[in-house]
């Protein structure tokens, strides 16, 4: 009887609506509801309070609780996602050193601008590709530049590909684009693998500050250096991210095609500004994109001792669910929460500061789980949608619907894009 309670198949059949039908269950407002999950009783959690006992390390354990299909393809074997503590804080500073620091965004803008006006001139000439595509190879190629790693832009923009195959396929296990997501993995492994070794070897040259360079030298808490496998899962980790902000670039897509207004405001910031990277508006509306459409909906995690948020209680052993999707929507937490209004970002430099925002994790990357290439995903998008609102290229209506029950989801045309074919009047372009 136990098992026809249980709540595991519903995660798989509903996706994303998962948690609101959980919600249905208990008082409206309610920060937490029980559940049962592969015969464990566990409990969903949201809002600020959801988040700040999500992140304690010492009410919560992360390792083990991410389902083995989904650590082994998406993250990759020994991860720093699978860590706890010290360890977990000592390879994350790897992180934080590549990736965190302003001085590494600074770096990454002007790959950024590089990539996406290759892309609007390739648009604007008759290029067919969707906005999802189309930030695949520009995310690729520009953070595999950033972070130190040779090779074409044929051959990256292959490689984006694969890593973008591996994200796509890791919410679908047992099917053929599981396997797919794999097969790319075992590439990708390997491939990673021969660069830091050949760093190592001194053959090929790695310039300091990269994260070629961070990951090929990294030495774990007892002074020896990563097996060059793991290395190169990490170095992946440093990259892979930034090619997963794709998915919500066809979310972008979709939101600016029915707001022409939001196009017309920030193609008008672009003109004034002669940039595609760093617009306020273009921030902010990336900002909103990230609140409504978060990459997963929920976060696992086991307690470590016995829980009690908002009356109820979750035994020692027991797995907390963070809602990611219901906190970063969450009515008790967000004016109109229910409206994508990207008005509500304008002005907030201090994104982390909000507990409730949520859609890269939650708490401070420095000693929590949060991404620490969270910045370089905002810069990512933000330089997307300024592209998308050039006036000479048109986001089309069709297959922009989203299939809610699939993870990780998208529109199902990418958001498909399509330019005059005329040469620009914006001076920016010529």
């Amino acid at each position: 009887m136990a098992l026809l309670r249980d709540d595991s198949p519903a995660l798989l059949l509903h996706g994303y609506g998962f948690g609101e039908r959980i919600w249905r269950r208990v008082r409206r407002g309610a920060r937490s509801a029980p559940l049962q999950l592969l015969g464990d009783p566990a409990l969903l959690v949201r809002g600020a309070e959801a988040v700040e006992l999500f992140y304690d390390e010492g009410s919560i354990r992360r390792h083990g609780a991410m389902p083995g299909l989904v650590q082994e393809s998406l993250f990759g074997h020994g991860s720093v996602h699978s860590l706890d503590g010290d360890e977990h804080r000592h390879r994350k500073q790897t992180f934080l050193d590549v990736a965190y620091e302003d001085a590494q965004v600074e770096r990454f803008a002007p790959l950024l601008e590089r990539e996406w006006a290759a892309e609007l001139a390739d648009w604007r000439g008759g290029g067919r590709r969707s906005a999802y595509d189309a930030a695949v190879g520009a995310f690729g190629r520009a953070s595999m530049r950033w972070a130190g790693l040779p090779g074409t832009a044929d051959a990256q923009t292959r490689w984006s590909a694969r890593l973008a195959q591996i994200v796509d396929g890791f919410g679908a296990p047992y099917s053929p684009e599981y396997l797919l997501a794999m097969a790319n993995r075992f590439w990708s492994d390997r491939h990673a693998a021969e660069l830091i070794e050949a760093v190592r070897r001194g053959t090929l040259e790695a310039r300091e500050g990269t994260a070629l360079h961070a990951w090929a030298h990294h030495r774990d808490r007892d002074g020896e250096l990563l097996p060059a496998r793991l290395a190169g899962v990490e170095l992946q980790n440093s990259i892979r991210p930034m090619i997963a902000v794709a998915r919500f670039v066809a979310f972008a897509a979709k939101e600016l095609h029915d707001r022409p207004d939001w196009r017309q405001r920030i193609a008008a910031e672009t003109a004034e500004r002669g940039a595609l990277v760093g617009g306020p508006l273009a921030t902010a509306f990336a900002q909103e994109v990230r609140r409504t459409a978060p990459f997963v909906p929920l976060l696992p995690g086991f307690a470590k001792r016995e829980l009690e948020l908002d009356g109820h209680r979750l035994p020692e052993g027991g797995r907390l669910l963070l809602d990611i999707l219901g906190t970063d929507t969450d009515a008790e937490s967000w004016n109109r929460a229910d409206e994508f209004d990207p008005e509500r970002f304008v002005g907030v430099e201090d994104y982390e500061a909000v507990a409730t925002f949520i859609p890269h994790g939650g708490g401070d990357p420095r000693d929590g789980h949060r991404c620490p290439g969270e910045k370089l995903a905002i810069a990512g998008l933000a330089a997307a949608v300024t592209a998308l609102s050039e006036p000479e290229v048109a986001i089309l209506g069709e297959g922009l619907e989203v299939n809610r029950r699939r993870l990780p989801t998208k529109p199902r045309s990418g958001g498909a894009v399509r330019g005059s074919g005329e040469p620009s009047r914006c001076p920016f372009h010529r």
